[in-house]
């Protein structure tokens, strides 16, 4: 049986789930899921019947693209009470006496019996922002799979919780949308984020202003069930440290049961493993990670955020809102909100409406906001004494080490060259910014450049003219000359042409969620036509094959997505 604690939890009352409910279930997720002993429910609402359902993968990704309903046959019916349950996160963290959503600052706690997420602090847009929480989030429970990997199931917009404050905790369709197939699509990509297991809509209507410019509007409601091994985030340990001493305590039981669970390696260590690394200092330079079990902790979760961001950049992929509380302490992509792909290269790009005025969360200040978030993690740990100043000054190299190094093996693999060359990346940037050249369409033609200094330079940039669009004779020069050099790279490497096009193919996607490909989906969704969301969903499954007769979703945005709300969203959006 389900533990009483998230008895409230599921409760969608007040949204009214009917029977026109819609579910969305990728298909890629659902083959990971049927592989384990468990498959998970989508159903939440207490006068619904007890079983959930859960979409055959042949009738969301199948040729015909029919819409799925849940009255069909060949669809998998699971109680709740059939998983295997462990809430280990309520069972060994101090909890909320309390079990009301009344909207309240929660101490000295990790949870409420109606919202088993913690709560989270966060420095946003570089400033205090005192308790944020998971306003809308709603955690059913973890759940443990036969491979023993524990996956916590979350509800996103499912209503107000402790955490709300001044919010409904409701979700409307068109945010949903974008974060069913935004998560989905950088799973596809092969960087690490939360899942999204199902998106239902729940047939009533969510009042939203967008811009917050005095003109809300009615918009269908929604709720996405995602799934990551945890949703810890640097803000869910920040928030006690900045309570001062009587939180304190709460950091090292929060940050010994992170270890325990989801970092088991790191608790296991001895002495015997020699992690000891000079610090660069003169005297007293090494830095022992098996002698404390903490610091070798923050340093692998600053190689994780790390190796995170280089690959958000290697995909062109801006987030949008990096405040501390949507930072996963695993290393995972969390919280869609307003994300966005770059189209034509430009390393100032905010999709954040509410980040125009200083673009702090910019495509190109991605790898500092993230060297600060740690800095601000970093602070809470050495806070509650649990790394000394040696530690954590280890802990901000490494990140830096670690994203140069996987940023520049990105970059490398995009070109299809042997090794870093960082004259040849650097222009070539510097290039498509002058010339706002597509960032992923350019660099899919690009492995159509043969390695022949013998063709002829009315030649050259023909494999390049899909992306080189509009350009002058002195900016034809410019790529005249890089592409040149390339080549000479190309064939001193001595790769073969049609080896390195596979390779390079296979990190240089032809499809990214492009926003004005989810506004289309979008749209037509809420006017209760799914087909296109599920028509995207199957094309950002296989970013990197060709998938003929797709070609339209490789296309450049069209004149009207950039419109604010296809290009631009708000924080809330």
């Amino acid at each position: 049986m389900l533990s009483n604690i998230i008895i409230t939890t599921v409760s969608l009352s007040h949204t009214a789930f009917n029977h026109r409910l819609r579910l969305l279930f990728p298909y890629s997720l659902y083959k990971f899921h049927r592989n384990t002993t468990s498959s998970y429910s989508t159903n939440v609402n207490n006068n619904m019947d007890t079983t959930a359902s859960v979409s055959s993968p042949n009738s969301v990704t199948n040729g015909s693209l029919n819409k799925q309903s849940l009255t069909q046959p060949n669809i998998i019916k699971l109680s709740l009470e059939d998983f295997n349950w462990d809430h280990s996160f309520v069972r060994e963290l101090p909890g909320d006496p309390r079990s009301d959503v009344m909207q309240r600052q929660i101490r000295k706690t990790r949870f409420s019996t109606f919202v088993l997420r913690g709560v989270a602090f966060s420095r946003r847009f570089g400033m205090w922002a005192g308790q944020l929480g998971d306003g809308r989030a709603i955690t059913l429970g973890e759940l443990v799979n036969s491979n023993s990997q524990r996956w916590e199931l979350q509800l996103k917009g499912a209503g107000k919780t402790p955490y709300s404050r001044f919010a409904d905790g409701l979700a409307v369709l068109r945010s949903s949308i974008r974060e069913f197939l935004c998560s989905e699509a950088i799973h596809s990509l092969g960087i690490p984020t939360t899942r999204a297991l199902s998106l239902v809509t729940t047939g009533k209507y969510v009042m939203r202003d967008m811009f917050y410019d005095g003109n809300p509007k009615d918009e269908p409601g929604a709720v996405v069930c995602r799934v990551a091994q945890s949703f810890l985030r640097f803000g869910s340990y920040e928030i006690h440290a900045a309570r001062g001493k009587e939180d304190l305590g709460i950091v090292k039981s929060l940050a010994d049961y992170t270890i325990r669970h989801h970092f088991p390696h790191i608790e296991s260590m001895s002495k015997t493993d020699s992690l000891s690394f000079s610090t660069g200092q003169e005297k007293d330079s090494a830095v022992d990670l098996t002698s404390n079990k903490y610091a070798a902790w923050v340093v692998e979760v600053a190689e994780r955020t790390a190796s995170l961001i280089a690959r958000w950049q290697g995909v062109g992929f801006t987030h949008g809102v990096m405040n501390t509380d949507n930072m996963s302490v695993l290393g995972l992509t969390i919280d869609y909100g307003p994300f966005g792909f770059l189209d034509a290269f430009d390393p100032s790009f905010t999709p954040n409406t509410t980040d125009l005025p200083g673009r702090r969360y910019c495509f190109a200040n991605q790898p500092d906001v993230g060297l600060w978030n740690i800095a601000q993690f970093i602070s809470t740990l050495s806070s509650a004494k649990l790394i000394n100043e040696k530690e954590a000054d280890y802990a901000l190299e490494r990140y830096g080490t670690k994203f140069m190094d996987d940023y520049q093996a990105v970059m490398t693999k995009k070109l299809g060259l042997p090794k870093y060359n960082k004259q040849l990346t650097s222009k070539l940037l510097n290039n498509m910014a002058v010339d706002k050249v597509d960032y992923t369409n350019f660099f899919r033609l690009l492995s159509n450049i043969k390695a022949d200094s013998t063709t002829p330079d009315e030649e050259l940039l023909v494999p390049l003219e899909a992306a080189l669009l509009d350009i002058g004779q002195e900016r034809k020069e410019a790529w005249l000359s890089w592409v040149k050099i390339y080549i000479e790279e190309l064939c001193r490497s001595g790769v073969p042409d049609e080896d390195r096009k596979a390779s390079m193919n296979s990190v240089n996607p032809k499809f990214i969620l492009r926003n004005y490909l989810c506004q289309s989906a979008i749209e037509m969704a809420e006017q209760g036509d799914f087909e296109e969301v599920r028509r995207l969903l199957k094309v950002i499954e296989s970013p990197y094959d060709e998938q003929p007769g797709m070609e339209k979703y490789a296309q450049l945005p069209p004149t009207w997505a950039s419109r604010p709300g296809v290009c631009m969203l708000s924080c809330s959006s």
